[in-house]
């Protein structure tokens, strides 16, 4: 192998080789989900990622001769940097063939990249924002993965830590069967709670997102009630508008239960959609000219057996009251009407017992374990 040269890329051509690199390593790989090249634009356009307003970033590939061997995305999030009180550079969509010399050289391009911006540590992978693809999969290699959550192949985490980088969190996801009767326990508490509060659940149509409002609300729950999880920065009202366009455009607002008091006050909301792994796999990282036509299908005609728990949250004074058993109450109906057999939570903080708990009435086993590494810059 000839010395590895790192260049950087920017621009629609770059991102065009950062993606179709990625894409290319997992061809044949069974459980990646390509990346879509028009999200792959968006997050690294400053004009169409509004987190360029307190973030910036640079995207590096790696050559070996006039091939491309890897890749990888620095990024400071200086709004998460101030409300932490850390210094941080963030690695993301690191990608490379199984070569130690590789690896090595794109980490080090973001380090440096980093020191020359004043930072004191690297840690990754993790995206703009919580809200992006973040946390490297160590374990659960054998199930496939989503639109929403990075896949990479089982040499990564050794490579990483052969490079001195250390274990900073983990996040772990959860599968269960869609029971095809909600268990006692949920209607006994969530009986409980709707008569104590005098809540209930709501289905948003379309209009009532955007005209009414609703999208903003939900987010900005968001904002609230992740507020003290790791690693999280609150989102601007332009982010805010632009995650409510990305995901209440293509989501079956059946699947989106919100819980509201007698005064009309938004307490929780579970945003959850039908896997589109398969789908995306068929399209091959690209809507046109036909991969739109698999997500259709996917989304409108045939449901995939899987269906994803993306984001739940609960207004912090009704954490641990019972709220989350209304939702599934209202979900699991559904879920078997629609055909699906099994759910996914997405990533949780291995430490967040008060979530991790909601799930014991499901029986759900562990899928996949992910995790954030970070290293001190010398």
């Amino acid at each position: 192998m000839e010395e590895i040269e790192i260049r950087k890329v920017s621009g629609w051509s770059g991102i065009d080789k950062f993606t179709r690199f990625g894409n290319s390593l997992y061809k044949g790989c069974k459980n990646a989900v390509p990346d879509l090249f028009l999200d792959m634009l968006t997050t690294f356009s400053e004009k169409k990622n509004a987190a360029f307003e307190f973030s910036e970033a640079q995207l590096f590939l790696a050559y070996n001769g006039r091939e491309i061997v890897g890749r990888v995305a620095a990024i400071i999030n200086h709004r998460a940097n101030e409300t932490w009180n850390v210094k941080n550079v963030r690695f993301s969509y690191l990608d490379f063939i199984d070569d130690d010399e590789v690896a090595k050289a794109l980490l080090e391009a973001v380090e440096e990249w980093g020191r020359e911006r004043g930072m004191t540590h690297c840690q990754g992978p993790m995206g703009f924002t919580d809200f992006d693809k973040e946390g490297m999969l160590i374990d659960g290699f054998d199930y496939t993965g989503s639109m929403t959550t990075f896949y990479n192949y089982p040499y990564y985490p050794k490579h990483l830590e052969r490079l001195g980088y250390e274990k900073e969190v983990d996040w772990i996801q959860l599968r269960m069967a869609v029971p095809e009767q909600i268990p006692e326990r949920f209607q006994r508490v969530g009986g409980l709670i709707r008569d104590r509060y005098n809540l209930q659940v709501k289905k948003l149509s379309r209009s009532e997102m955007y005209e009414g409002g609703y999208g903003k609300k939900i987010f900005k729950l968001f904002n609230e009630a992740y507020s003290p999880l790791f690693g999280y920065s609150a989102l601007s009202e332009k982010q805010i508008d632009s995650f409510v366009d990305m995901y209440f455009n293509i989501i079956d607002m059946r699947l989106v239960p919100v819980i509201e008091d007698k005064e009309g006050n938004l307490l929780g909301v579970a945003v959850t959609m039908g896997s589109l792994s398969k789908a995306l796999q068929k399209a091959k990282g690209s809507l046109f000219p036909f991969g739109w036509l698999h997500v259709f299908k996917s989304l409108k005609i045939k449901h995939e057996d899987t269906v994803e728990m993306l984001l739940i949250a609960v207004k912090p004074e009704y954490q641990g009251k019972g709220v989350n058993a209304l939702m599934f109450c209202d979900l699991i109906p559904i879920y078997n009407q629609m055909g699906f057999k099994w759910a996914e939570t997405g990533p949780q903080l291995e430490t967040n017992h008060k979530e991790l708990n909601q799930w014991g009435a499901l029986n759900p086993h562990i899928s996949k374990r992910r995790r954030c590494y970070r290293k001190a810059l010398k």
